[in-house]
């Protein structure tokens, strides 16, 4: 199977790049505000012209001069979007017209991109040539005068950046229709053992085809925390790049990135998140944004490492986050970042803070590691497979109900009044989190503490470490009620 076709969105800050790539990929997937910088990270999309599927990667506003700070490592960021697109879309503001930074981002795709195509942004209700005029000057080819915002010339755009690989498509469509060669026909004797021979690789194939529909898809980890804790550190760390930008300013990452990630034969989706603060803090718009893109990372993702930071305290934010993960349901494991950096004294702070603040995340998995050094990455990987396991777990009817009737023999529920509920039989309602169901008389008068300890009891019964459980109790209607 053909690579897909790669292309990159280059640009100064606030030229439309992840609006153009949200209408590529036709999706919300990149955030967008009238603010620059606001893309940090590269951010990979999927889009379709035709029947021709291909790759497209936003990239932050570019500074090719930029030596120093978070410019220089969005930088860097760009220049390896370059260097993995097959063609490059340079994007350039029609409203503001040609700048000092156009021309400069100009010499250093001509230098190094493969193929570029040069493209007007903010066209709408302006005449083409007078447009793109003075865009010629950069040497780079006819300007195509679009507007992201609006899907103006964005189909055409597109055609044209894949155009050769169309016309390769069409030429490996040739190919396969042509006539077969004369040693590639055998007699009727051959044919039909080969025919013989394709049912009986397809019997047993049949087993492997339900093998690989059983085989789990990829595991979707968004690591979420307070700002500066070491969050795309952390992804870093994993897939061995520098895929994001780490830096040691709170903020840094503004939008949820997903990067996809293999490791030991299994497959991840790593989602690195923007840090979230107190809501008196949150002041810039964006940032609100990024908050949102937050949460729905959280709601979409099968696990969440919630990353905490050893030099810092434990705080009710800590709490809240894992407050938002507990809320969706979602598997958990807790990381401590820069354990390497604390001494004896501050560890025994931290796992004092963490029994008392955090005692509700029990459940979960804990872990300390360091990001920067790679220590203790490959157990929390570990863990993360355990609680992808524990919330996807199928549970059956009958053990569900012996472990029932098993903790009611040990404890029975206390009685209201002069009835005690009757809890008769359990089966499972869902997954990520695992619910389970019980059926029975009188349930709405269990109180919490029965509820918890019967979660207590499934989650060891069918070591289930890692995710949240949830106790859903049905009361069945009394037949000799009268009936109104």
């Amino acid at each position: 199977m053909p690579l897909l076709p790669v292309v990159a969105l280059v640009g100064r800050p606030n030229v439309g790049k992840s609006t153009l790539f949200n209408r590529l990929t036709r999706s919300r997937s990149a955030l967008v505000a009238d603010a620059p910088g606001l893309t940090r990270d590269r951010q990979y999309g999927r889009g379709r012209v035709g029947d021709i599927p291909f790759i497209v990667i936003d990239s932050g506003g570019f500074e090719p001069v930029a030596r120093d700070g978070i410019a220089a490592l969005m930088a860097r960021q760009t220049r390896q979007a370059i260097v993995e697109a097959d063609v490059v879309i340079f994007l350039v503001d029609g409203r503001e017209g040609l700048t000092g930074r156009d021309r400069e981002i100009a010499v250093e795709l001509r230098r190094t991109a493969r193929r570029v195509l040069l493209a007007v942004n903010k066209t709408e209700g302006r005449p083409r040539d007078q447009a793109v005029a003075e865009f010629h000057e950069l040497g780079l080819g006819e300007p195509w005068a679009v507007s992201a915002a609006h899907g103006d010339g964005v189909r055409e755009l597109a055609e044209a950046a894949l155009e050769p690989f169309v016309a390769q498509a069409q030429a490996d469509e040739v190919d396969e229709t042509e006539e077969p060669s004369a040693q590639a026909v055998g007699d009727d004797e051959r044919a039909r053992a080969a025919g013989k021979a394709g049912e009986e690789e397809r019997a047993r194939g049949s087993g492997e085809a339900a093998a690989r529909d059983a085989a789990p898809a990829r595991i979707r980890v968004a690591v979420v925390g307070r700002p500066n804790v070491g969050k795309s550190t952390l992804i870093n760390a994993l897939l061995g790049e520098e895929r994001l930008v780490a830096f040691d300013q709170p903020g840094t990452t503004r939008d949820a990135v997903a990067v996809d990630f293999e490791q030991g034969g299994r497959k991840y989706t790593l989602i690195d998140t923007a840090g979230l603060r107190r809501r008196s803090r949150v002041g810039e718009a964006i940032e609100k944004f990024s908050i949102v893109k937050t949460l729905q990372a959280i709601e979409q993702a099968h696990v969440c490492v919630l990353l905490l930071d050893a030099s810092q305290d434990v705080s009710d934010q800590d709490a809240t986050i894992a407050g938002y993960v507990l809320e969706a349901g979602r598997a958990l494991v807790v990381a401590v970042n820069k354990w390497d950096l604390a001494d004896a004294g501050e560890r025994e702070r931290v796992r004092s803070e963490l029994d008392r603040k955090l005692h509700f995340l029990r459940f979960a998995k804990w872990h300390f590691v360091s990001a920067l050094e790679r220590f203790g990455i490959p157990a929390l990987m570990r863990s993360v497979q355990a609680a992808h396991a524990a919330a996807m777990a199928k549970l059956s009817t009958p053990k569900l109900t012996r472990a029932l009737h098993e903790a009611v023999e040990r404890q029975p529920p206390p009685r209201r009044g002069m009835t005690r509920p009757k809890l008769r039989y359990a089966h499972q309602g869902g997954q990520n989190p695992p619910v389970v169901i019980v059926h029975g008389s009188a349930l709405g008068d269990v109180p919490d503490a029965y509820r918890r300890y019967l979660e207590s009891w499934f989650r060891e019964r069918f070591e289930l470490t890692g995710t949240p459980l949830r106790i859903e109790f049905r009361s069945g209607s009394n037949p000799y009620a009268p009936r109104t």
